[in-house]
């Protein structure tokens, strides 16, 4: 009887707890619906458009580059590719898809093969099968577009630089963003595909020239087929920038260039700091870095290659050689130690610490002021003057005059400051060794007086500098873009305090070199007046001689300086670059002539 019971009670409670159960499930049945209804509706809606929508984007066309005289440097060109939409096509689908491509197009099966096997590019949805597709071929494709499901025909806007490697350091290239870049970036409208400017002048003025993207709202079906329209916004053009170059004067300053290892030419408005021409060598192509595809051979090829093209020689620092001597002038002068009177006996050689420094004719040159000294260049005679007022006098006179500091230019990322040693510098540890160890020596003193050792310079400064000879005073900001900015302003261009007195002798003594010194070759049919400096100088990391010349023209008030560097060319600044700076002085006279 007691069993019976019991087997009864358990039969009573079954249906209890299959209640319960059913509860429980029901229960959490309508919690997962009040979850994905009320609390992540908005999200699941989001997903559920993300895969009804589709949003194709429209890139900008990126702003041009023009000259001062409105001649494009840089523009934007519309290249076809073909691209594969990998959900779209199955694995068994394929083979027939790229056999008609194929045949279409005349394309080789292997590589749409390798193409697809690559997956999908960096926006996830689609693969590049082929770039820079021909009119012909664009033609053919959309006769038979609605029988290639799964195949795309779409526009892309790449950089183009229509005269190749010209300016290529001061305009630069762009390039694809990067993954951690895009993180970033995306906050300031870029997409996954964009380009930015990766150096120079498409660099510093990134968001002048990119534009705003604008894209396509479609909606499709679950088989990715447009289904209709949902809304379009055009893309914004970049604006256009006007640069302060010169096409023809950038033209005659490579072409001064081409038949040297390396160097620099610059070419700057006197007053304004405006750049006029801005060349390297060796060189590169931008357009390289507007090709969609690029393997790593050709990068390396690149960033690898020992002459490294990529280096602006402009603003690189080297040996400046007796180019620096005015220098070395305004030194003696301001410091009130060597007047501008002042005359000093050269000899064959003098003696400052261990070595014998000598005169570059072996003899000297009498007894001479600073004019003759700048016209035959004596070394005797500065080696006098700069030990005379020491490495402070010195590197005062050279920080009034913009060294061993950036220049200002737009593109400073890419320039050094260069040196000017001195006594507290050697005390330091002279950049490397432990402070005191390597203490300034008279040695140290001669060589920073001639521009060798322990002075190194860039172009670029050089041409700074002496636009302060030519315009009368004023250290100026070398620009490359022509705008609104008032280059004439204080903050762009100060005032360098140096004695009128001084200046005078050192522009009259420049003016000698031209005349009947060291830089007579300048003087010629369709070269102005002119005043300038030659150099050569050792190359203190061992390779041969430099070349230099520093000019500005017309004198006595100049409106252009150039200074022509041409990197480990033995012979002399008056052989080598003297003849390359010419070159850009005439084209300038006759672009002037011409009005």
């Amino acid at each position: 009887m007691a069993s019976a019971q019991q087997r009864q009670t358990g039969l009573r409670q079954q249906p209890l707890v299959l209640l319960m159960v059913v509860l429980v499930f029901c229960s959490a049945m309508v919690s997962r619906l009040v979850w994905m209804q009320l609390l992540e509706g908005p999200r699941f809606k989001e997903l559920a458009d993300e895969n009804r929508i589709r949003l194709v984007p429209r890139s900008p066309i990126r702003g041009r580059l023009l000259d001062r005289k409105g001649r494009v440097l840089a523009t934007s060109k519309l290249t076809y590719s073909l691209y594969l939409e990998p959900r779209l096509v199955s694995d068994a689908d394929w083979p027939e898809l790229r056999n008609r491509l194929a045949s279409l197009l005349n394309l080789d099966p292997l590589l749409l093969d390798q193409r697809r096997d690559r997956g999908t590019d960096r926006d996830g949805y689609r693969t590049t099968l082929m770039l820079d597709l021909k009119p012909e071929q664009v033609l053919r494709f959309r006769e038979q577009a609605l029988g290639l499901r799964g195949a795309q025909v779409d526009v892309d806007i790449l950089r183009f630089y229509p005269h190749g490697s010209l300016a290529a350091h001061a305009l630069g290239y762009t390039q694809p963003i990067t993954e951690s870049e895009y993180d970033t970036l995306v906050e300031k409208g870029y997409k996954i595909r964009d380009r930015i400017g990766r150096t120079g002048v498409e660099a510093a003025y990134e968001t002048h020239l990119r534009g705003k993207w604008g894209g396509q709202m479609l909606e499709v079906n679950a088989l990715g087929e447009v289904q209709r329209n949902l809304g379009d916004r055009p893309s914004e053009s970049g604006q256009d920038l006007t640069l302060t170059l010169d096409l023809d004067l950038q033209r005659a300053a490579e072409q001064a260039l081409a038949d040297k290892p390396g160097g620099a030419v610059v070419a700057l408005e006197a007053k304004t700091g405006a750049v006029l021409a801005l060349a390297s060598k060796p060189g590169f192509d931008p357009n390289f870095f507007s090709k969609l595809i690029t393997t790593q051979k050709e990068y390396d090829a690149l960033f690898l290659n020992p002459n490294k093209p990529l280096l602006s020689r402009a603003m690189n620092p080297y040996d400046p050689g007796s180019t620096w001597k005015p220098v070395t002038a305004m030194a003696g002068m301001e410091s009130g130690k060597f007047p501008p009177t002042t005359k000093l006996q050269t000899k064959a050689c003098i003696t400052y610490g261990g070595h014998c420094f000598p005169d570059h004719n072996g003899a000297g040159f009498g007894q001479i002021g600073y004019a003759d000294a700048l016209r035959f260049s004596s070394n005797t005679f500065f080696y006098q003057v700069g030990v005379g007022v020491g490495s402070r006098a010195l590197k005062q006179a050279a920080n009034q005059l913009g060294f061993q500091q950036k220049t200002g230019i737009e593109i400073d990322w890419e320039e050094s400051v260069g040196l000017v040693g001195d006594e507290d510098w050697a005390e330091n540890g002279r950049g490397w060794a432990d402070p005191g160890s390597t203490p300034w020596i008279p040695e140290d003193m001669a060589s920073a007086s001639i521009g060798q050792s322990v002075v190194q310079i860039t172009p670029l400064q050089l041409a700074r500098a002496y636009a302060v000879f030519a315009n009368g005073g004023w250290l100026v900001t070398p620009h490359l873009a022509k705008g609104e900015i008032d280059w004439m302003a204080p903050q762009h261009r100060r005032a360098v305090l140096i004695k009128p007195s001084t200046l005078e002798t050192i522009r009259k003594g420049l003016r000698k070199v031209v005349e009947d010194g060291t830089g007579y070759g300048l003087n010629g049919d369709g070269i102005p007046p002119a005043a300038g400096k030659t150099g050569t100088a050792e190359d203190s990391t061992g390779g041969p001689d430099h070349a230099w010349f520093g000019c500005y023209a017309p004198y006595p008030e100049g409106k252009i300086v150039v200074v022509a560097f041409a990197q480990n060319t033995p012979g002399g600044g008056s052989v080598h670059a003297l003849p390359m700076a010419k070159k850009v002085l005439a084209a300038w006279e006759q672009s002037r002539s011409k009005g």
